[in-house]
């Protein structure tokens, strides 16, 4: 079994790095009470994780191809429980959000040398059952989030969904520095700088917008100079990237119909099937009194079906045309999120259940198709790029998708309370309920109990809404742009014709 060791070093970091995507999810409320956090301070904790992860993912695996993909692993892991501890011991939200971001940096490092890593360790039929086992255990890491998060912060405190990771980071760097073998590049270019910076540029001020959009309004001069910032670094991204001999992203990939599909599925997905999560795990806790632990659980109808329906699809649809899996999967995540648009102010987790069961299906169908066919849709010599690309694309969407949908249920809930014209200060309120204060808001007006629950309904029923809206239209562009035959069967690095060594910058898939 000392030939699976350098897959179980892999697996680790993979786990811990995809977990702390959706751990902190059920964490928010206690994170709120314990840190006097706003709502905008609560969507930075979810997002600037994911924006790391995104801005960084590409360039992160250039830098291993070359100095070394163990080396730069390593140092991932190290950084990334430096950064867990430091989380665990904030005093404040600001020094949680700036620790979030460096978690963010080392899971960057981390993603961007799996692929790269298990390559160089297996070859052959043993490659297969490598990507094998660590797709699982991606699967395994969104699923197990919310309740490995809910357990750690009921039975213990938030805190420890940081601290778990200390002991897990030890015992990677230990089996990766015992049975790993360093690799790199030979024909490795430099990193390509001006890109990061530009395309994190674009990125925060986009996000850092929509997230102050709340407090600032549409056409404040702040919300306008932050949306021309980030239109104008896209711009110099763009203009860098054709300049550059070797871009971070090459753009002639989007001179294919098929990869813009699936990048806007993928970019789309993201938004549509998780992004909204993060508010009904308020609601499920602030509101309806559930622990995390309980509410991490309301979850699991998404999680499991997803694993399920992932199975089946890999079996039964294995070489079905990906414009179907992939499109048909989005329409499904679209109805989903429709259904859960049934919520009211007396509904309870049940009204969620049937919603999410068919998001997850929609997930557990669309997922394991959307690597292959952005690989496929592309030339051979790109198609890792094209992989690492997704990748990115469904982080961004992550991040962007809470920043939106947290403006639209924000928007949604203040409308409700000053429509009602119960409480003498509509904004307050607002602000001290999204914040996760709604006891503390019944305990002072016991009276205002109902007009909590049709409030948090009325915002959650407009981010179902949107979220519906644009995994139906994250379908219909596959539908439409993707005509791709089926990728081809085996779904590591080889998969698309490519060595190895060809496509080791290029990240992983999800």
């Amino acid at each position: 079994m000392r030939k699976w060791l350098p897959l179980t070093a892999v697996c680790l970091g993979a786990f811990m790095l995809l977990v702390d995507v959706t751990i902190v999810t059920v964490a928010l409320p206690d994170m709120a009470a314990s840190l006097h956090t706003t709502f905008a301070d609560l969507q930075w904790v979810m997002d600037v994780y994911a924006l790391a992860l995104a801005a960084l993912l590409l360039g992160a695996g250039s830098l291993a191809d070359l100095i070394g993909r163990r080396k730069v692993y390593l140092a991932g892991l190290g950084l990334f429980a430096l950064a867990s501890l430091a989380c665990g011991l904030a005093t404040g939200p600001a020094m949680l959000i700036t620790f979030r971001g460096l978690q963010g940096v080392g899971g960057a490092a981390m993603f961007a040398t799996t692929m790269a890593l298990l390559s160089g360790a297996y070859q052959g039929k043993d490659r297969g059952i490598a990507f094998g086992v660590w797709g699982a255990v991606n699967g395994a890491a969104a699923a197990a989030g919310p309740v490995l998060g809910g357990l750690l912060t009921e039975h213990l405190d938030w805190r420890w969904i940081f601290y778990v990771n200390l002991p897990v980071s030890v015992l990677a760097v230990l089996v990766t520095l015992r049975v790993v073998k360093e690799s790199r590049n030979p024909h490795a270019g430099g990193v390509d700088l001006p890109g990061m910076v530009t395309f994190t540029l674009f990125a925060g001020a986009l996000t850092y917008a929509l997230i102050r959009v709340g407090d600032n309004g549409w056409t404040s001069t702040t919300t306008l100079g932050l949306f021309a910032l980030s239109a104008l670094s896209l711009l110099a991204f763009v203009v860098v990237e054709l300049r550059s001999s070797r871009p971070m992203l090459d753009l002639a990939l989007f001179r294919s119909p098929a990869f813009v599909g699936i990048m806007t599925g993928g970019l789309l997905l993201s938004v549509a099937a998780f992004s909204y999560l993060v508010y009904s795990s308020l609601w499920l806790q602030t509101v309806r009194g559930m622990g995390p632990v309980t509410a991490g659980l309301a979850m699991l109808p998404m999680s499991v079906v997803a694993f399920v329906a992932a199975a089946i699809a890999g079996k039964k649809l294995h070489g079905a045309p990906p414009r179907l899996t992939v499109g048909g999967g989005l329409l499904l995540i679209g109805v989903g999120a429709l259904l859960q648009t049934v919520i009211g102010a007396d509904s309870t987790w049940v009204a969620l259940a049937a919603g999410l069961a068919v998001t997850g299906a929609g997930v557990g169908l669309a997922t394991p198709a959307m690597a292959a066919a952005a690989m496929a849709a592309v030339p051979p010599a790109r198609a890792g790029m094209a992989g690492g690309a997704l990748n990115t694309a469904r982080q961004l969407g992550n991040a962007l998708g809470i920043a939106v949908l947290g403006a639209v249920f924000q928007a949604g809930l203040l409308d409700s309370i000053r429509s009602a014209r119960a409480v003498p200060d509509p904004q307050g309120t607002a602000d001290a309920l999204t914040g996760g204060g709604a006891a503390g808001v019944i305990a002072r007006a016991p009276q205002s109990a109902h007009l909590v629950h049709a409030a948090f309904a009325d915002g959650l029923r407009d981010t179902f809404l949107v979220s519906g809206v644009l995994g139906l239209l994250g379908g219909v562009a596959v539908l439409l742009l993707v005509r791709t035959s089926a990728a081809p069967a085996a779904h590591g690095p080889a998969a698309a014709g490519v060595p190895a060594q060809a496509t080791a910058r290029e990240g992983a898939q999800l």
